[in-house]
C-alpha cells in the first residue's frame, strides 16, 4: 500500500532527527520482484537481471537477481543507496540478504549453479559491488552506517577493504541470535547441560563488528513472539524476557530489538496489523517497557557498556563456567578505568550468598535489577548496594556476596572512593 508521498517520508525523518532519533533503512540489493511493475525484462531484454536462468532467478524467493557484473547495474544500485542517504537524510542502510549475494550456490543444489572464473562458489562481481558500495557511501556521506545481514562465516564482512574485507561498518550476529533463543527456550532444569550456548560467542566475538539482532525474522512464520518462546508459567515468561533483554544489553555488540518485544507481546508479528498497543495499560508489559527504557538509559550513560562493543577487550569474565547453577558473571570495561559488573541467573532458583571475586575493596551499587517490582519482578535483591569482604574468589583478592534473584540480571558499579 501507499503510505504517503516522498515529502511525507522526508518530514518523518526530519521530525525523528529533531528528537535525536537516527533512521536506518532496510535496503535490498540482493534481488528484485519479477512482476510487471518491476525492473524485470525492463526494455524487453535481460537488462538488470542475468540472462542465464541459473543466475537469474533467486532460488528461495523466485525473484530476480541483479547482474552485478554490469557497470550500469552497479551504478544504478549505488546511486540508489546514495539517494536514500542524501535526499532523505537516512543515517544508514541495513543491507538485506548479503549471504545470498556472496555465494553463487546459495540455496542451489549441485548442478544448479555456475562457478566463477576460478571454479569457486564466490560471486566475485557481488564482492566487488559491495566493496564499491561501501567505499562510495563512506566517501560521499561521512558518518553514514552500512550494516550487513550476513549469516555465514564469510571473513571480514566488517573488515577494511584494503585488507580484503567488504567494508561494512557492522554485521548481524545471527549465531548469537540462534544460540541464545535456543537456550532461552529450554526448560531451566536442563540449561546446565547447554551452558556453552551462552559462552560460545566469546570464541568469535572479536572477528567482526557485531549487531545483536532480535529482529522481525524471529517473530514471524510460526516462530512465535520472544516471550512466547520462554518456558514456565506467565511470571517466568516475563522474567525470562527481562533476563534476555538485560543479557543482550550487557554483552558487547550493538542492540536491535523489533517492535512488540519491548511490550512483551505474546502474538506473533503481523504485517497487516499493528503492534498490540493495548498491552501498555497492563502491569507486566508496563514493567517490560520500563526495563527497556532503563536499559537504554544505562547503555547510553555508562561508557563501559558501549565504548568497547567491538573487539575482545570490552568483556572480562569473572565466572564463565558455572553451568551447574546456570549463572554468568563478567565485567564490562571502557578504555579508561570505568567498569560495570553483570551477573545473570538463568534459573528460577534464587541464589543466596553468591560469591564473586573483585580486585579492589569498597562498595558496589546495584544500578539495575530486572527482578525489581517496578519491572514486574519479585523484588529480591541486594538493598541497593554491597560491600566487599576480605574473602578472595575467582583468583581475585576480595569478593562480593550477592543475592541473585530468580531468572534475574544484576548490573553493579563500584562507588567512587
Amino acid at each position: 500500500g501507499n503510505y504517503g508521498t516522498p515529502q511525507d517520508l522526508m518530514y518523518l525523518i526530519d521530525t525523528l532527527h529533531q528528537r535525536g532519533i537516527g533512521v536506518i533503512l532496510d535496503w535490498v540489493p540482493a534481488h528484485f520482484p519479477s512482476d510487471e511493475c518491476s525492473l524485470g525484462y525492463f526494455d524487453g531484454t535481460y537488462l538488470y537481471e542475468h540472462e542465464h536462468l541459473m543466475q537469474r532467478v533467486h532460488p528461495e524467493w523466485t525473484s530476480l537477481i541483479f547482474n552485478y557484473g554490469r557497470h550500469e547495474v552497479r551504478s544504478f544500485l549505488i546511486s540508489n543507496a546514495l539517494f536514500w542517504l542524501q535526499q532523505y537524510h537516512a543515517d544508514g542502510l541495513r543491507v538485506d540478504g548479503v549471504s545470498s549475494m556472496l555465494y553463487l550456490d546459495y540455496g542451489r543444489k549441485e548442478g544448479e549453479w555456475i562457478p566463477n572464473q576460478y571454479g569457486g562458489k564466490e560471486n566475485l562481481d557481488a564482492v566487488r559491488f559491495l566493496q564499491d558500495l561501501n567505499t562510495i557511501v563512506h566517501d560521499e556521506v561521512p558518518g553514514a552506517l552500512t550494516i550487513a545481514e550476513e549469516s555465514t562465516a564469510w571473513p571480514r564482512v566488517s573488515g577494511l577493504i584494503h585488507d580484503g574485507g567488504l567494508g561494512f561498518d557492522m554485521k548481524w550476529d545471527m549465531g548469537w541470535m540462534h544460540d541464545t533463543l535456543r537456550y532461552m527456550k529450554r526448560d531451566p532444569v536442563y540449561r546446565k547441560h547447554h551452558h556453552n550456548e551462552l559462552t560460545f560467542r566469546t570464541l568469535y566475538s572479536g572477528s567482526e563488528n557485531y549487531v545483536l539482532p532480535l529482529s522481525h525474522d524471529e517473530v514471524v512464520h510460526g516462530k512465535g513472539s520472544l516471550i512466547g518462546r520462554m518456558p514456565g508459567d506467565e511470571w517466568q515468561k516475563y522474567a525470562g524476557l527481562r533476563l534476555l533483554l538485560a543479557y543482550q544489553f550487557a554483552i558487547p555488540g550493538k542492540k536491535l530489538l523489533f517492535m512488540g518485544g519491548e511490550l512483551g507481546q505474546f502474538s506473533e508479528w503481523n504485517h497487516d496489523g499493528s503492534v498490540d498497543w493495548f498491552l501498555k495499560d497492563h502491569p507486566q508489559p508496563q514493567g517490560i517497557m520500563r526495563l527497556v527504557a532503563r536499559l537504554n538509559e544505562l547503555y547510553r550513560s555508562r561508557s563501559a557498556l558501549h565504548v568497547q562493543d567491538f573487539g575482545n577487550t570490552g568483556l572480562e569474565w569473572i565466572e564463565a563456567n558455572d553451568h551447574e547453577q546456570s549463572v554468568l558473571s563478567f565485567l564490562r570495561h571502557d578504555t579508561s578505568f570505568h567498569q560495570l559488573m553483570v551477573v545473570l541467573n538463568f534459573t528460577p532458583v534464587p541464589r543466596g550468598s553468591y560469591l564473586l571475586g573483585v580486585n579492589h575493596p569498597g562498595r558496589w551499587r546495584e544500578i539495575l535489577n530486572t527482578d525489581a517490582g517496578d519491572y514486574g519482578g519479585s523484588n529480591l535483591g541486594n538493598l541497593g548496594e554491597v560491600n566487599t569482604t576480605e574473602q578472595g574468589a575467582h583468583g581475585r583478592r576480595y569478593s562480593l556476596e550477592l543475592v541473585l534473584p530468580p531468572l534475574g540480571a544484576l548490573f553493579l558499579e563500584p562507588c567512587p572512593t
